[in-house]
């Protein structure tokens, strides 16, 4: 039997990072979909993660785990996919590592992703953001906090990943306040920031403190770096709590994605220029950027009313006689 651990470690401290030259929000989400499988093979065979082998990770166990995402952690279809994606990039390296399991892995490679549906992006209205960002009590270090970074990851259309790996040394709060962000296929990108948006973060910064060791601008309770799950936790504690003033909410399910597709509905709107959208949001294929035309009404009411209508005889309906009517036959 091997023992699942040093590969996992070499998969994700060397092969990712050195030698694909992989972002490190790109390491933290292979990281984080393994952690969802080892708790899932964990409690399904009743092992610690740490004494989990490698031919225990079948391609039963896979199946078992993606259905699991869907059916008990609500994911969809695009998540079940990205979890698989990197459980076979995983089993890719592995098949050089240990050629015994070559047969397991090419079963685990095998395994079809899912298709998905291209709905429309969740979005939120601006009153319905608003009351979000509002909702945290500022009279609080937590408080101050969530607001920074809950108006943060609107403003700038970040993805969790961004957001919460974000360091303190990216913030630029004069002359121009800024924000220098890390994105995915090792992007940079630089944009500015709502003075109503530094304001919260200075607020922040204030009380967050020096915290030797810790570089990242967000922090929780325990003074560690704050984790996806962490803000999904804030978030929807504060969605909550925003819903009792704005009841539309509550028929909403608001992920942080959702915060960015927020943005860019909001820099669409405000530009008219899809390019512009691209560029905030750190895309690299413009088609990517398509689906918020889709989402925004506003484009397809200026086209309903740029185009002549066809002019119709009116109709006119008469009701039939309803003693006829009684004495049809059914």
């Amino acid at each position: 039997m091997t023992s699942i651990a040093p590969h996992i470690a070499a998969f994700l401290q060397e092969r990712l990072p050195i030698q694909r030259a992989a972002s490190p929000n790109t390491c933290d989400s292979y990281a984080y979909a393994f952690k969802l499988l080892f708790e899932y093979a964990s409690a399904r065979l009743g092992r610690s993660p740490s004494e989990l082998e490698l031919e225990q990770l079948d391609a039963s166990m896979v199946l078992g785990f993606l259905d699991h995402l869907e059916s008990t952690r609500g994911n969809g279809a695009s998540t079940r996919n990205a979890r698989l994606a990197a459980i076979k990039s995983f089993f890719r390296f592995v098949e050089y590592r240990a050629p015994s399991l070559l047969e397991q892995s090419r079963r685990i490679l095998a395994i079809p992703s899912k298709r998905t549906d291209t709905k429309l992006v969740r979005h939120l209205t601006m009153e319905e953001m608003r009351a979000v960002i509002e909702a945290p009590d500022v009279g609080t270090r937590p408080g101050l906090r969530d607001r920074a970074m809950l108006h943060l990851g609107f403003a700038a259309g970040l993805r969790v990943s961004e957001l919460v790996a974000l360091p303190c040394s990216a913030l630029s709060l004069h002359p121009h306040p800024a924000v220098r962000i890390l994105g995915k296929g090792r992007k940079e990108r630089c944009l500015p920031l709502w003075k109503q948006t530094a304001g919260d973060l200075r607020a922040w910064l204030a009380v967050r403190g020096e915290l030797p060791g810790t570089t990242e601008l967000f922090v929780s309770a325990r003074r560690t770096p704050m984790t996806r799950s962490g803000f999904a936790y804030v978030l929807d504690k504060h969605v909550r709590l925003a819903s009792e003033s704005c009841p539309s909410l509550r028929d909403k399910r608001v992920s942080p994605h959702v915060l960015r597709h927020t943005c860019a509905i909001t820099v669409l709107r405000a530009t008219g220029d899809l390019r512009k959208v691209s560029l905030w949001l750190g895309h690299t294929d413009m088609q990517t950027t398509q689906v918020y035309l889709r989402a925004d009404p506003t484009e397809k009411l200026e086209t309903i009313d740029a185009i002549m209508p066809l002019q119709l005889r009116p109709g006119s309906f008469k009701p039939p006689d309803r003693l006829l009517a009684m004495l049809r036959k059914p």
